[in-house]
């Protein structure tokens, strides 16, 4: 192929399709992750054909169920064959490292197990149907705020252990077809131009074999990209670029393998790209929608006023987003539905009571209207039940949030409406959670419902009714207030940076760490039903920990419980939260029945990311795994000795800490018997009755040896620093 040609396969022909050149067609790629958004009118880039327009991943992240996930990616599948899509955009899975991220609702959680299994299974599904996916957006973008220019600084074992961890599990286990990186800098170089994250990291350790593509705008510099790993740049034509992409390969300034080696990558994803034709269900899809979007409800409080009844008891239907449904965020992935369900027309149909409606505020002004919310109130005294519809009135990709409160207008109308009627069901319509306290303590019944797609209204209504049996659980963490949060004094950051200054306390682990308390806990859902749980028993395998419990419906209703481990690691020798979620598992439980239920949990994911020996290290000894329905509500623990990593003992040095030879076993017998044959040094007797040990902890032995008096020479730390690592 001629250079230019090649040069030229390295960038879009157009907004959504790859060039051709020589015998390599073009494909299209196009927006997902929640819909396929194949842009049907040239003069709006956010105007779509009508696809399905299933729950964002806010939604579907809580959900806890991969293999509802598998489903949904095989059925976005089908609707990119029917539209001759080849490549679709998604899924997101950056962390929710703050509340306030603009773009969380196409993100699945503030945990990397929990993201990293629902992306797996989201990946097979679709990849199952021929349709390549890209996982986005690599690496570390968790704001929206400088996003094209910010440099996120975070440090190396942060990084491993929570912000790559979901991409390492998804690239590892399921191969997406490609991964797009992200706008912003990692660390002070542009993910587009990390060569240490798209090749070492990526290729030469997880193994990757697909293409690196780039989000739509985000290379600064494409000779750099190239030679960093990234493959197609998008979107195009890019005719000032390819001419440059030449002249460096001709100049001797960009090796001629590295573009040879990304046309291949592109060749190889596009023979693997078929150009589809066909149908899907439609029907089947929304009723698809409708199942995710009803199990991704979580019911937060219940005081005996859910599930309403279908006769006999009037309600009174508050809130335009009831009328009016808030059901996806703004930006790339606004997704054109196929139908739209609102839930006043569900509820309606669904009691024979009478059922009135009040729009309680406008959509289009967050300020409260005393016409409509005195309106409201006198509906919600004249019913038997008031449900109001409140949320947030606008999140979208460009632009983070400022605070965690609902609007004006919607707080008014909640304190209006329970003042009138105490029977009040709130049910909440929102990408990212919002702060519940206080009004929540004088509400008996809450209910989140994120934003859930074009199926979401009939799906409130199946959960209201208790046609299902709410089981949906939090993926993020609801804090009393927003300076509770973790990431409260390092967002959205200044002059071009933000620091990552909570480290590994992202989300709940910074909670349990400060012991804080919180609206709602991570992993957190109520149920018609109760489960009990019986005693966890542990048996460990060469790769893996399987735990298991009973769990027993002691409620008269069917139920699904979503069984969580969270594992500690005491008396370890790095830093850890106090517990981190490690396994789960969703179970279907007949009432009065009892499930045994077995959480297998990878021996890799009880690894840290060891910065001395640069690698994973399952560290020795006994590790405690708690069973419970959330965070904080364990209901069963279990200890289980691990054995470490073969390779994971800290080799000691000779600028190693007097405290770091202690607290090695064989480090520590040789010096104490060192000590000990230099008990008569000056150094040693200044020490005291309680020995050398503490007084001289921080210092290092070879420094240790240079003190006039010292019972060491560097000689003598020499050979024990040979004994030590024998």
């Amino acid at each position: 192929m001629e250079l230019t040609d090649q040069a030229a396969l390295t960038s879009g022909s157009a907004f959504w399709r790859t060039t051709a050149a020589g015998d390599v067609p073009a494909i299209t790629l196009t927006d997902g992750p929640h819909g396929v958004r194949l842009q049907s009118d040239a003069g709006d880039m956010l105007a779509g054909r009508p696809a399905t327009c299933f729950p964002p991943a806010v939604a579907s992240g809580s959900t806890w169920d991969p293999e509802l996930l598998r489903r949904m990616g095989e059925a976005l599948g089908d609707e990119c064959r029917a539209m001759d899509v080849q490549v679709l955009l998604g899924p997101g899975i950056n962390l929710k490292r703050t509340p306030l991220g603009g773009r969380n609702f196409e993100y699945f959680s503030e945990d990397p197990i929990l993201s990293g299994v629902l992306a797996t299974e989201w990946v097979r599904g679709l990849q199952s149907k021929g349709i390549g996916a890209s996982l986005k957006h690599f690496a570390v973008n968790s704001q929206e705020t400088d996003r094209m220019i910010v440099s996120a600084e975070v440090d190396e074992r942060t990084l491993r252990e929570l912000y790559l961890r979901a991409f390492q599990r998804v690239v590892t286990q399921a191969q997406p077809w490609t991964i797009m990186c992200a706008y912003n800098k990692v660390n002070g170089v542009y993910a587009s131009q990390h060569h240490w994250l798209l090749t070492e990291v990526l290729r030469d350790e997880w193994g990757f074999e697909g293409l690196v593509v780039s989000d739509w705008g985000a290379v600064v510099d494409r000779v750099a990209a190239l030679a960093a790993g990234l493959d197609l740049t998008m979107p195009g034509p890019d005719d000032a670029g390819d001419p440059v992409v030449a002249s460096s390969v001709r100049d001797g300034m960009l090796p001629a393998e590295v573009l040879e080696t990304a046309v291949a990558r592109i060749r190889a994803l596009v023979e693997k790209s078929v150009s589809t034709t066909g149908t899907y269900d439609a029907e089947a899809h929304h009723a698809l929608a409708r199942e995710i979007a009803s199990r991704a409800i979580v019911l937060l409080k219940n005081d005996d006023i859910l599930p309403l009844r279908t006769e006999g008891q009037s309600v009174a239907v508050l809130g335009e987003f009831a009328r009016t449904p808030r059901y996806q965020g703004g930006g790339s992935s606004q997704i054109t539905p196929t139908r739209l369900d609102d839930v006043l027309t569900e509820i309606t149909a669904t009691t024979t009571a009478p059922v009135r409606f009040a729009p309680g505020y406008r959509t289009d002004n967050d300020a409260a209207d005393e016409t409509l919310i005195a309106e409201a109130a006198a509906l919600a005294a004249g019913s038997d039940v008031a449900v109001v519809f409140v949320g947030t009135t606008r999140e979208t990709e460009g632009a983070d949030r400022t605070d965690l409160d609902l609007p004006e207008a919607h707080l008014a109308l909640i304190e209006r409406v329970v003042a009138a009627n105490p029977r009040t069901v709130v049910v909440l319509n929102n990408g990212a959670v919002v702060r519940t306290a206080p009004w929540d303590a004088s509400v008996p019944g809450v209910v989140e419902a994120w934003l859930l797609g074009q199926a979401g209204g009939s799906a409130i209504a199946d959960v209201l009714f208790g046609r299902v049996n709410p089981s949906g659980r939090l993926a993020e963490t609801i804090p009393l207030k927003l300076s509770d949060h973790p990431s409260y004094l390092d967002f959205p950051g200044e002059a071009g940076f933000v620091r990552y200054g909570e480290g590994l306390h992202v989300g709940y682990r910074g909670f349990d760490a400060r012991e804080q308390p919180v609206s709602y806990p991570f992993g957190f859902g109520l149920s018609y039903t109760t489960f009990a749980y019986g005693e966890a028993t542990a048996t460990a395998g060469a790769e893996s920990v399987d735990i298991t419990v009973p769990i027993t419906n002691t409620g008269g209703r069917d139920g699904r419980e979503v069984v969580q481990v969270y594992v500690a690691k005491p008396a370890s020798r790095v830093r850890r939260a106090p517990r981190e979620l490690k396994g789960f598992a969703t179970v279907d439980v007949a009432a009065g029945a009892t499930a045994t239920v077995t959480v297998r949990i990878p021996r890799d994911d009880l690894a840290y990311w060891d910065t001395r020996l640069n690698r994973w290290v399952v560290e020795d000894g006994d590790y405690v795994f708690a069973v419970g329905a959330s965070s904080r509500d364990l209901r069963t623990t279990v200890t289980l000795a691990v054995p470490g990593s073969p390779d994971g003992r800290w080799p000691l040095v000779a600028h190693s800490t007097v405290a770091e030879w202690m607290a090695d076993p064989r480090g520590a017998q040789l010096l104490r018997d060192a000590f000990a044959a230099g008990s008569d040094s000056p150094l040693v007797s200044m020490a005291g009755d309680d020995g050398p040990y503490e007084l001289l902890g921080g210092m290092p032995l070879d420094r240790l040896a240079l003190f006039p008096g010292s019972p060491f020479t560097l000689d003598t730390v020499d050979k024990l620093v040979e004994q030590a690592n024998a």
